[in-house]
């Protein structure tokens, strides 16, 4: 139940993963000051990670740099990522380039006061940024107030007893559910959702990444 989960989080807390965490979060708060050419660049990497791995993302995202996602002709960037080994070269550039009307990123999001708001807006508007992407999207750029729901997620919280089985889909009203509870588990642990995705990540997987 939620107190195993509870206790293996303030158990790493206290470790140095918990050291590595505030660092991860401070830097999701200094790219959150960042331009539009930053975010931009948070919001390709993902794009990419959808039915990908952020650690692929992440390399993608230091080779091409924010410039390579903002003017790299749409074939190059489909050559750049099956190059690096992306499942879905031709569809990911496509998102990437039809993104590139939001260059802007930053000053659209940041006319809405509410993340809930910006998070309908990036479902909404951008595709290839689902539930999971925009919040990790949010997520990345300081805003600390969603979950990320991916699939080591939600198998940590199959494991933990927090649902009875991994959904194959989830449609909005199904993953703002399952983000209160782990909302809920953030609450007693202390720390803000966005935070307490890190531990659970480390928890799954032995790493903390973005």
């Amino acid at each position: 139940m939620d107190k195993r989960l509870i206790a293996e989080i303030n158990k790493v807390k206290k470790s140095d993963v918990g050291t590595l965490v505030k660092q991860r979060t401070q830097e999701f708060m200094d790219l959150g000051r960042g331009d539009n050419k930053e975010w931009f660049s948070e919001l390709s990497f993902c794009i990419l990670t959808a039915n990908s791995t952020a650690r692929l993302g992440m390399k993608i995202q230091h080779e091409l740099g924010a410039d390579g996602f903002l003017r790299l002709p749409v074939e190059e960037l489909e050559r750049k990522l099956r190059l690096a080994g992306h499942r879905f070269p031709n569809t990911r550039a496509q998102f990437i380039m039809e993104a590139r009307k939001f260059y802007n990123i930053k000053d659209i999001l940041m006319k809405f006061e509410k993340t809930d708001e910006k998070r309908e807006w990036l479902v909404r508007s951008i595709r290839g940024i689902g539930w999971k992407e925009a919040s990790h999207f949010l997520r990345n750029v300081g805003f600390s107030d969603v979950a990320i729901l991916d699939r080591h997620v939600l198998r940590m919280m199959y494991a933990y007893g927090l649902v009875d089985r991994i959904p194959k889909a989830l449609t909005r009203r199904r993953y703002l559910d399952l983000e209160r509870r782990l909302v809920d588990i953030a609450n007693k642990v202390g720390v803000p959702v966005g935070e307490l995705d890190l531990y659970i990540w480390f928890l799954s997987t032995g790493e903390v990444l973005k």
